[in-house]
């Protein structure tokens, strides 16, 4: 089996932008990655990469992974649709797929992570029949309705606007007092007048006979239990990091994201670098998982050849 420089786990901006460095240095590199484009790919439009006025979530995996792939066949190997199933210390790192097992010195965590699921009562039993987590598959199933996003993040803003073409009304629960959306996106979206905000909100349930008729909640500043009347309801109330594959070789945090150096992207493990959605930074957004791919690579390159 040969040994690689460098694994790189993902192919989202982090991976990819990993994966280019890596490739313009030459190291020898294998990509290992389920798809291109992480959970930009579900994100109805992208506004904020650096040079694209605007692009849609799927276009912009298409250009990771054509980007990616110009690099292909010096000393990079693309390998995808494949996720990490184990990872075992050996003389370098033995990485096992459902597919195939690949040895490398070192290896960079771009991982990502998948959607939180909700945890009330009802959420279980009316997945499918009217709760929803991606907006872009369903809202046109939703037209002339009135639905829910739960969530107050860029995800749950951005779950907003792309319902406006198509539901009635669209009301907006957060758990805390202040959104962790951007205010230009919450401007944007709340100008318009199907939709409205609730903060501060306690979700307890969701109702329903066969489909989703409802939710209940309890407003925190007075105790008092209101229902909504709906059929939708789009979740994004955040990630789960995919870490699971590396918990017994990195330090995680107790959301399970790995700690790293945020000087250079280090985990506690000296031949383990992580960036992007997987670590323990507050930010998630394309471009900042970009420059740390980057400077990972940057640090890896000079462990590998300079000591």
């Amino acid at each position: 089996m040969n040994m690689y420089d460098l694994a790189i786990i993902g192919g989202g901006p982090a991976g990819g932008t990993a994966a280019i460095y890596a490739a313009r240095k030459k190291l020898k590199t294998v990509l290992i990655t389920k798809d291109f484009g992480g959970q930009s790919t579900v994100t109805p439009e992208i506004q904020n990469w650096l040079g694209i006025k605007s692009i849609s979530g799927i276009k912009f995996g298409k250009m990771i992974k054509e980007h990616v792939e110009s690099y292909s066949g010096r000393s990079l190997v693309i390998k995808t649709g494949e996720s990490i199933t184990s990872i075992e210390e050996k003389e370098g790192f033995l990485i096992k797929s459902q597919k195939e097992e690949y040895s490398a010195y070192s290896i960079l965590v771009c991982s990502g992570g998948q959607r939180r699921r909700l945890l009330v009562k009802g959420a279980e039993e009316f997945e499918n029949k009217g709760i929803t987590y991606c907006a872009t598959c369903d809202a046109p199933m939703f037209a002339d309705q009135d639905v829910a996003v739960i969530g107050g993040g860029n995800s749950g803003f951005e779950t907003a606007m792309q319902l406006i073409p198509y539901a009635k009304t669209i009301t907006i629960i957060h758990k805390n007092e202040n959104f962790r959306a951007d205010p230009i996106t919450v401007e944007e979206v709340t100008k318009d007048q199907k939709v409205k905000t609730i903060k501060n909100a306690e979700l307890k349930e969701i109702t329903g006979d066969k489909m989703v008729n409802g939710l209940i909640y309890k407003d925190k500043d007075t105790d008092k239990e209101h229902k909504l009347e709906l059929t939708g309801i789009f979740v994004e109330i955040g990630m789960i990091p995919s870490t699971e594959f590396v918990k017994d070789l990195v330090e995680l945090d107790q959301n399970g994201y790995i700690n790293v150096d945020h000087k250079n992207q280090r985990t506690s493990h000296n031949r383990i670098w992580a960036a992007g959605d997987c670590i323990n930074y507050p930010y998630r957004q394309n471009l900042i998982a970009a420059g740390m791919g980057a400077a990972a690579v940057e640090d890896i390159y000079n462990k590998i050849k300079l000591g």
